[in-house]
C-alpha cells in the first residue's frame, strides 16, 4: 500500500525531516523546565552534601538532602502529564529523547537507593550517564549547548575518580551548573524568543 510520503520529492522529505526537528526542538525548548528544575536541584543537594560533609560534625544526616528529589519526581510528574495533554504534536524524536531520559533515570536510580554501600561515592558513576543523555538530547534537537553539558558531565564523572568522598560533591555541582542549568536557561530563552 502507497503512503502520500512516498511520493514526495528529495527536497519535500528534507523539508519534512528539517519540520520534525524543528518540532522536537521546540518541544525540548518547553522542556526546559527538567533541566532547570533538575540542575538547581541536584545542584543544591551536591553542595549540600560538600557543606555538611566538609564543615560540620553531621556526616550521618548528610545523605537526607537527597530526599529532596523525591517530591521533584512529583513535580515532574505533573508537569509532565499537564505538557502532554497541552502539547499540540509529539514527534518521533520527542518519544526518542523521552526514553533516552527514561533509561538514564533507571541507571542511575540504584546509585541513589544504594549509595551507602558505596560509601556514598555517587557522582564518579552517575555523571556519565547524565552526560550521554545530555548529549543524545543535543543530537537529537540539534543544539549544541547541551553537547557541551553532556561533554561536562563526562569530564567531571572522569574528574571524580580523582578526589575524595567530600570534592565530589563539589565537582558534582558545578557540573549540574555547566552542564544543566546553562543549556537550560538557553534552551528556556530560545523559546521566549520563538514565542
Amino acid at each position: 500500500m502507497e503512503t502520500k510520503n512516498d511520493n514526495l520529492s528529495p527536497q519535500q522529505s528534507l523539508d519534512l525531516i528539517s519540520s520534525m526537528i524543528n518540532q522536537a526542538k521546540g518541544n525540548v525548548g518547553r522542556s526546559s523546565f527538567y533541566f532547570l528544575l533538575w540542575g538547581w536541584l541536584i545542584a543544591f543537594c551536591n553542595f549540600g552534601m560538600y557543606i555538611v560533609l566538609k564543615f560540620t560534625d553531621y556526616e550521618e544526616y548528610a545523605p537526607s538532602v537527597w530526599l529532596l528529589c523525591i517530591p521533584a519526581w512529583a513535580i515532574s510528574a505533573m508537569y509532565g502529564r499537564r505538557e502532554s495533554k497541552t502539547k499540540m504534536v509529539q514527534t518521533h524524536l520527542d518519544k526518542i529523547s523521552m526514553w533516552v531520559w527514561i533509561c538514564m533515570a533507571i541507571v542511575i536510580t540504584p546509585a541513589w537507593v544504594f549509595g551507602g554501600k558505596i560509601n556514598w561515592m555517587m557522582n564518579a558513576i552517575i555523571l556519565m550517564p547524565v552526560g550521554a543523555a545530555t548529549f543524545l538530547s543535543g543530537i537529537i534537537v540539534r543544539f549544541n549547548p547541551l553537547l557541551v553539558g553532556g561533554i561536562v558531565f563526562w569530564i567531571a564523572g572522569i574528574g571524580c575518580y580523582f578526589v575524595n568522598t567530600t570534592d565530589q560533591y563539589l565537582v558534582g555541582g558545578i557540573a549540574m551548573i555547566l552542564g544543566y542549568l546553562v543549556p537550560g536557561y538557553m534552551l528556556r530563552n530560545q523559546k521566549e524568543n520563538h514565542a
